[in-house]
């Protein structure tokens, strides 16, 4: 099936529509198919079977698209569609689709690692998003997935440079219309605090324990959950499992284990879960934790024995153990699912480990599955670190910890087995209180492990004793000793040999003492040794007085117990710990709990209650208080115990202020709301906290109220709570007489600050110790009317200024405090929520008295801290009771504020937030004078741009960033509105003001943050959906703006025609045609004026340089600029043609200034070096100095000594100004244009000495010298620049210089720039570069660029086309004649220079065939096809290259090509033999090697092809030539001497003509001869001496020659000549030569010619 589809438009405004998404990529294949890529959405139009519909319009296979639920909804002419799915489903899914964007970039630029990384992240937030949409998590499992995905995006988010994300506590996305700025700006901070703190934990091991620690930290109690899933082991007998933590001591999780391989309870197969709770911050702390898991066997005492005899049964033997570090997973770091517990014995052990964060009843609320009520709950052996009320624990650990026992009668060590079992005063047995561990059921006696034959054994066995809380003090523990045999009928006869006891109460009513005890053993018959009566008089421990008891021999103890010994070669300890929350181990605590039993004491108790450990009070915090508000209850006729229990109760507060006990604040909330219940405590409470403030402000020592000011929150707390519960029960009696309290007690607080000495110092203290005061919500809750305004302004400010001054400035936090707590809005720290919110009264008078405070402060910049507080909390309250009225004020306190920091920053936003129009209307008219307002809105107009042009906020705080946007665009078009009508007029019109408002505006609209077509699809999308496009806006009130200054637009010209093209520049079509016309509108008002624009022209093409190169404009800019100013020029005749001509002008420049951005940050800077001297050559010398940096970058100093010229050749030898157009990095030190030019010169002459271009160098050199010599007769420069002409002279003729190649480059295809396309350049090569390194470097910048294969030019079809396509090849220069050197020999290090540069012809030959083939000799139908290219200025220049203006093209014969080749082996040869004269220690190799070519070729067919002879040279060879090479010489000689007797044979002899005299030295350069035209047409000689063909010869000449035919200034053979220079005179007879011979033609003819 085919489906049609298109985006249509849905008349509805929100409608339920399936939303079909492609769930595979559909490339396209034709023109009517529509691509799809995974995640692409579609609107489906028309659906039909088959494979195609009428008219297709995108068709596509309806298999790869998939239906989901969507909503479509539409604003206006805009819709969305929006799935249907949750919105952390819709969240993975936009972030996908944005990470795989960057992930394909990652690939790209090579970032494997990161690449990798990313990968990873995709692929499970992939993973979380189908579980999500499976539906079958449970709730904590979905809270807990959530919480993952959200850390994993955020952090995702953080890496790749993305937004940053803020969220509530349920991990929603938080909405930034429904949340206060200060709510957003703090979520901001705690979503960036997290995410830095992740990103450390990632990058550093160390930073991952710290940060774990933190997680650890921030809950006092944590549990880890246990499932085994199998136990392996082939033991034969039943089995106990005792799993437990190491190193924090939890009960053991017993698991008992059938012979059978499975629990011996079949009910808890598949269901063996624990949980190990009570696991605090320090026991996770520790270095190493491992779960430990001890094996015990029961049955027999030996495996290895057989049931062929009766054997004893039911010991408990040890079998192994299994020991598994689990710190990572207590930490953390990760999480184990079926682990493989490593055993000593061969065994299986599989386990499941989660950790879980909270106490229990948390981690059943939050894993219902996981906990439920089969989950068997391990305590720990001690308490919590937070012992909440109604956790009522009352247990006993006991740990056997070890023994020793003397053999006795036997031969060998006994088997002992302890049993314990907890008696009654009567010796009775109590039932069921002893447990093995968790999980398993209780029993009346414990048999310990039996260990075979050991004198010492160490059992380290911990058992529960859980005896009623009403028994412990009659009830003790019997431990009976007992030797067991592997024998049956032995193991009964053994009877008890010894026995101890220890009893759990202490005589003075305290529990027994935690550690370890020693025992006394006791032996005796069996029957005494279980009698209670018999041994509980008798001492159960040895003591430390009581040495002699431990080592003394047995005695006979007097009395009842007459039948008992003690056995001094026996030990045994044990180790006891209680667990209680109702007995003590403490005699003060224990009597204070108990006061009822001794009232008398009930004094003396109090007072030690103070002295007491502050970790046992906390233990027993509940039964304590209990006891305190249970003495005030029943001592309420009289006042004799309340100052003593009002001080126990400050003890106890202070005590849970500590640090140490900081996690108890919640235990004392919760005991103050759910266990409370002192219906008149708050009566007596308030009479000694107004007695103590009376006090201090009488002078007495006031040590007692500073303790109570530190505890005052909870002072309040339990007054107000107990008023509550006397109102409910009461019915609201006695209200008056509690407020008349509350006044009494703020009188005393007045009365207090009045003191001049106690007062503010007291105060001051207690301030910054956190004071905290009853909120008017507190008095509310306990229905009670809040004490008068007077009061608490008066408590607040004092009665003086100099007072309230003295501690106003510690007094922010508190104030703070009030703000919130008054305001009833935000709810202090610990403190419960009410449900009400304060009178609007009460609110108005906390701000009349904080802001004035506030202000003072930040004016002062004294505790900036507790002032961003204060103004948060203020702005906070405000914005949720909606009420600004005291906000003016404020805002003025914070738009006065220098200091650019974000949370004041973010307090400015939401004061202007909650501000309206009458806000601001009101706000303005508050002003007294218009000086006043200007110089408000002057700074405001500064602070915004300011606050704008700085990153105030990260730039990933997105949503901050566009709120804050908002709001100030909000306040800048008040702003305006008020320019318009207070400051427009011309008696009131401020030139400045209208200024800084244009410069505001341009700014905020240009500025970073709202340019959206920088960001991606997404972004771009949120934006514009929740905040629209605020450029459109702010440009369409700048466009207001200026239309309505009317006649005073010309003070703004030209200095506002920077900030609106820079506005108009901003990539968005509607602010470009809105603003444009501005344009226009200046041209108009200064022509009106001026009858020209000349000031608004000058300013526009100075500011379209800089602003182009910062990345703004392009081709879309260019159209509209063009088409909407030739528009509104062609409509005012005045206007037309200058307009015409400017617009003209600054588009030529545009399209310049393209091209060079488009090129400049390649890292092949040749493009950016075209496009820099475009710029030079259409607009202004500025880009100069641009195109010399470029040169000199890359080491190009010839090209930039060139372009420094430029510029010196527009100075002047002159002491005038420097006015010069550009004037470089010179001008700060150099005034006139004589120091300028001299300057530029040696710079110069620096850049040619760099490039070797030495005869460059000597002409600036020269030119420098006449201005010493002639002009300003310094002698001194002149010496050094003569010395330096000097040295340049020596360089040319000693340094190697070897000439550069040339390339020929073609760009053809419309996919290259405007300033390449379809054209060709010529290339200046760098010394030694080969064409293929240089080609490689040409197609860098262009990747998809093909090469050409041939060098012919291409066709249309080439030119045409979108592609690129590069042609490269080499050519040859094309020397000037240089009149000077002619008919003169000069050296070749001169010469050479002149061949290869100043050159502005390019030669290239292209070898053809013509004609027919000749079997014999290919050679003489190719022809030669020359191009000659001509550039646009000579080479080298200001560029390495330069663009070829013309061509033309000529065909060479294949006479005419030998005649070139010849010529140029001439030159060859003698530029080697001129070397060889002037420098006779060059080696002889590259001569050798050159004539052994021509005399003896080896190559193209031998002398059958050449018919040539070569003899020049043999006689310089044969001077030089070493005894290695002297076989070599001699085969030329003989090769030579062949080659004569030919010449001879066939051609004859020929006298040669008179030579003038030779001189000593070099040779000199040679002319024709003067009988050159009658020799070269006698009739019967068909033949040239030096390059004859046969008569016969195919190519045999015509005779005479045609006229033209030779060139008439060919040279003699310089070999000839130099070999007649050296040949004996007279010339001997045998000699072939006579000069009357012709001189003709190198002989060096190529073979293909002959």
């Amino acid at each position: 099936m085919l489906v049609r589809g298109v985006w249509v438009r849905d008349p509805y405004s929100r409608l339920l529509v399936p939303l079909p998404a492609a769930v595979w990529n559909f490339p396209r294949t034709s023109e009517h198919h529509l691509p799809l890529q995974i995640g692409e959405t579609v609107h489906i139009l028309q659906a039909s079977e088959g494979k195609g519909v009428q008219q297709p319009q995108g068709i596509f296979p309806a298999s790869l698209i998939h239906l989901k639920g969507a909503v479509v909804e539409r604003r206006g002419a805009e819709e969305s569609v929006i799935p249907t799915e949750m919105p952390m489903v819709q969240e993975i899914t936009t972030t996908l689709r944005e990470w795989a964007t960057i992930w394909k970039q990652l690939y790209v630029a090579g970032q494997m690692e990161r690449y990798q990384q990313v990968k990873q992240m995709m692929y499970e937030l992939m993973e979380r998003r189908s579980q999500l949409l499976s539906g079958t998590l449970p709730k904590d499992e979905l809270l807990q997935l959530k919480k993952e995905v959200t850390g994993k995006i955020d952090y995702g988010n953080k890496i790749l440079a993305l937004d940053l994300v803020v969220r509530d506590e349920d991990e929603n996305i938080l909405d930034p219309d429904r949340t206060s700025i200060i709510s957003l700006f703090q979520a901001h901070k705690k979503a960036a605090q997290t995410i830095t703190q992740r990103i450390q934990e990632e990058m550093s091991p160390q930073q991952s324990v710290l940060g774990c620690s933190a997680r650890l930290a921030a809950s006092p109690s944590h549990s880890l959950y246990l499932c085994v899933r199998n136990f392996v082991c082939n033991i034969g007998e039943e089995a106990q499992l005792f799993m437990a933590l190491y190193d924090p001591s939890d009960e053991n999780y017993v698991i008992r284990w059938a012979s059978t391989g499975v629990p011996q309870d079949i009910e808890l197969l598949n269901n063996l879960k624990a949980i190990f709770t009570d696991l605090g911050s320090k026991d996770l702390k520790r270095e190493r934790l491992f779960l430990v898991c001890q094996i015990i066997r029961v049955g027999r005492m030996d495996l290895r024995e057989t049931y062929s005899r009766k054997l004893s049964t039911g010991l408990r033997r040890p079998f192994g153990i299994s020991v598994m570090d689990i710190t990572d997973i207590t930490k953390g770091k990760s999480e184990s699912c079926g682990t493989d517990i490593p055993c000593s014995v061969l065994a299986g052990f599989w386990v499941s480990l989660k950790m879980l964060w909270g106490d229990l009843s948390q981690v059943r609320k939050d894993h219902p599955h996981l906990v439920d009520r089969s989950t068997v709950v391990a305590r720990k052996l001690g308490y919590p670190e937070v012992i909440m009320p109604g956790d009522v624990r009352n247990d006993i650990y006991l740990t056997l910890v070890q023994g020793e026992f003397d053999k006795g009668n036997k031969k060998t060590q006994k088997n002992v087995e302890v049993t314990v079992c907890v008696c009654d005063e009567s010796g009775n047995v109590v039932q069921n209180v002893i447990y093995h561990g968790a999980g398993d059921k209780p029993v009346s006696e414990y048999r310990s492990v039996v260990y075979y034959q050991q004198r010492h054994q160490r059992w380290m066995e911990t058992v529960k004793i859980a005896v009623p809380i009403e028994d412990v003090h009659k009830t003790h523990l019997r431990f009976t000793f007992r030797h067991r045999s592997s024998s049956d009928s032995k193991d009964k006869s053994e009877r008890i040999f010894s026995m101890a006891f220890v009893k759990l109460m202490r005589p003075d009513g305290t529990t027994l003492r935690d550690g370890e005890h020693d025992l006394i053993l006791y032996k005796g018959d069996s029957r005494k040794l279980e009698d209670a009566g018999a041994y509980l008089t008798l001492p159960s421990a040895r003591m430390l007085p009581e040495p002699k008891l431990l080592s003394g021999s047995s005695f006979r103890v007097s009395g009842t117990a007459s039948g008992l010994t003690v056995s001094a070669r026996d030990s045994f300890q044990i180790s006891t710990l209680v667990c209680s929350t109702k007995l003590t181990q403490n005699v003060n605590l224990l009597g204070l709990l108990k006061w009822r039993s001794k009232p008398s004491l009930l004094s003396e108790n109090l007072q030690k209650l103070m002295n007491v450990d502050g970790g046992e009070v906390i233990k027993f915090l509940q039964d304590t208080l209990d006891a305190l508000f249970s003495i005030m209850m029943e001592h309420s006729d009289t006042d004799v115990y309340d100052t003593l229990v009002f001080d126990a109760l400050v003890f106890i507060v202070g005590l849970v202020a500590d640090r140490k006990f900081q996690h108890f604040n919640a235990v004392l909330e919760a005991y103050i709301c759910q266990h409370f219940s002192a219906t008149l405590a708050y009566k007596k409470l308030i009479s000694v906290l107004t007695q103590y403030v009376d006090h201090a402000s009488q002078g007495e020592p006031c040590e007692p109220l500073m303790r109570t000011f530190k505890a005052l929150e909870y002072i309040f707390k339990f007054i107000v709570r107990s008023r509550h519960l006397f109102a409910q029960l009461y019915e609201g009696k006695e209200t008056a007489e509690f407020q008349q309290s509350l006044q009494r007690f703020f009188l005393s607080l007045n009365q207090l600050m009045k003191s001049p000495l106690e007062g503010p110092t007291l105060l001051c203290q207690v301030w910054r110790w956190g004071w905290y005061c009853p909120s008017h919500q507190d008095l509310t809750f306990s229905q009670t009317p809040a004490p008068p305004k007077e009061d608490i302004s008066s408590t607040c400010v004092g009665h003086s200024p100099d007072q309230a001054l003295c501690w106003s400035h510690p007094s922010c936090w508190s104030l703070s405090w009030w703000v919130l707590s008054s305001a009833g809005a935000v709810p202090a720290p610990t403190s419960f929520v009410p449900p009400c919110l304060a009178p609007p009264e009460c609110r108005e008078l906390l701000l009349q008295m904080a802001v004035p405070i506030l202000q003072e402060l930040i004016e002062k910049g004294e505790e900036e801290g507790a002032c961003i507080e204060l103004l948060s909390n203020i702005l906070e309250v405000l914005y949720k009771a909606q009420k600004v009225n005291t906000v003016f004020s404020a805002a003025s306190v914070s738009l006065s504020t220098p200091l650019p920091q974000s949370h004041y920053v973010a307090c400015m936003a939401a004061i202007l937030s909650q501000m309206d129009k009458d806000h601001y209307s009101s706000y303005i008219k508050a002003f007294p004078s218009r000086p006043e307002l200007m110089d408000f809105l002057m700074e405001t107009f500064i602070l915004f741009k300011d606050l704008i042009g700085k990153t105030v906020y990260p730039s990933d705080w997105m949503v901050m960033n566009m709120v804050q946007n908002r709001e100030f665009l909000r306040a800048i078009n008040q702003f305006a509105m008020t320019l318009t009508k207070m400051f427009l007029n011309d008696s009131s019109f401020e030139l400045q003001l209208w200024n800084n408002y244009f410069h505001l505006a341009v700014a905020f609209l240009t500025q970073e943050s709202l340019q959206l077509e920088n960001f991606s699809q997404a972004k771009r999308n949120s934006i514009l959906a929740k905040y629209g496009d605020m450029r459109a806006t702010i440009g369409a009130s700048i466009r207001d703006m200026w239309y309505n200054l009317g006649h005073h637009k010309i003070k703004f010209i030209p200095g506002m025609v920077g900030p609106i093209l820079e506005m108009t520049l901003v990539p968005e079509l509607e602010l470009r045609k809105s603003t444009i016309p501005i344009f226009f509108d200046m041209m108009l008002c200064e022509y009106q004026l001026t009858e020209s624009f000349s000031r608004f022209e000058d300013e526009i093409l100075r500011k379209l340089d800089s602003e182009v190169e910062g990345g703004r404009g392009d081709e879309q800019y260019k159209q509209l600029f063009e088409s909407i100013l030739l528009s509104c020029c062609r409509r005012h005749p005045k206007l037309a043609k200058p307009g015409e001509n400017f617009v003209a002008l600054v588009t030529g420049l545009l399209e310049r200034l393209l091209d060079y951005r488009a090129v400049r940050n390649d890292e092949n800077k040749t493009y950016s070096m075209s496009c820099t001297v475009n710029l030079l050559v259409g607009t202004r010398p500025m880009y100069l100095y641009k195109l010399k940096d470029l040169h000199v970058s890359y080491e190009n100093y010839t090209e930039g000594a060139y372009t420094l010229l430029l510029h010196a050749r527009l100075l002047k030898w002159s002491d005038e100004a420097n006015t010069a157009p550009m004037q470089g990095l010179h001008s700060p030190s150099l005034h006139t244009q004589r120091q300028l030019k001299e300057a530029l010169y040696n710079q110069i002459i620096d850049y040619f000495d760099q490039g070797k271009m030495w005869e460059e160098a000597i002409h600036i050199c020269k030119e420098l010298a006449d201005q010493y010599e002639s002009e300003v007769f310094n002698y001194e420069m002149l010496s050094d620049i003569l010395q330096r002409e000097a040295k340049f002279y020596e360089k040319i003729l000693k340094v190697l210089r070897p000439s550069p190649d040339y390339f020929a480059v073609g760009y053809y295809g419309q996919g290259f720039p405007t300033f390449l396309r379809n054209k060709v350049f010529i290339y200046r090569g760098k010394e030694y570069e080969r064409r293929e390194d240089f080609e490689m470097q040409l197609l860098s910048p262009f990747p998809s660029a093909e090469k050409l294969k041939s060098t012919s030019p291409p066709g249309q079809d080439i030119t045409g086309s979108p592609g690129q396509y590069i042609q490269c090849f080499t050519v040859q220069p094309v020397e000037e004649s240089k009149v000077r050197f002619k008919d003169r020999s000069i050296p070749e290090q001169i010469t050479n220079f002149y061949k290869a540069n100043h050159v502005q012809k390019f030669s290239y030959s292209r070898p053809f065939k013509k004609g027919p083939k000749d079997p014999d000799n290919e050679f003489a139908t190719m022809w030669i096809e020359r191009t000659t290219f001509v550039t646009a200025y000579p080479l080298p220049g200001i560029l390495r290259w330069f663009a070829v203006t013309s061509t033309t093209t000529t065909i060479i014969s294949p006479l005419e090509n030998a005649i070139e080749t010849m010529m140029k082996t001439n030159e060859k040869i003698m530029s080697e033999i001129n070397r060889h004269q002037n420098d006779p220690s060059l080696p002889i190799n590259p001569l050798s090697m050159l004539l052994n070519g021509i005399v003896d070729p080896a190559v193209m067919g031998g002398f059958a092809k050449y018919e040539t002879v070569q003899f020049a040279g043999i006689r310089i060879h044969g001077r030089k030539v070493t005894e290695d090479l002297r076989p070599f010489h001699e085969r030329m000689e003989q090769c030579f001497v062949q080659l004569r007797a030919k010449v001879e044979n066939q051609y004859g002899v020929r006298e040669m003509v008179c030579f003038e005299a030779q001189r000593s030295g070099r040779p000199r350069s040679m002319a024709w001869g003067p009988d050159w035209d009658q020799l070269s047409h006698a009739g019967d000689r068909q033949v040239l001496w030096w390059g004859v063909l046969a008569p016969s010869h195919p190519l045999s000449l015509p005779s005479p020659l045609p006229a033209g035919f030779l060139p008439q200034s060919h040279p003699h053979c310089p070999l000839l000549q130099m070999l007649l220079s050296h040949l004996p005179s007279p010339l001997p007879s045998q000699f072939p030569f006579r000069p009357s011979c012709i001189p003709g033609i190198c002989p060096a003819m190529p073979p293909w010619w002959l």
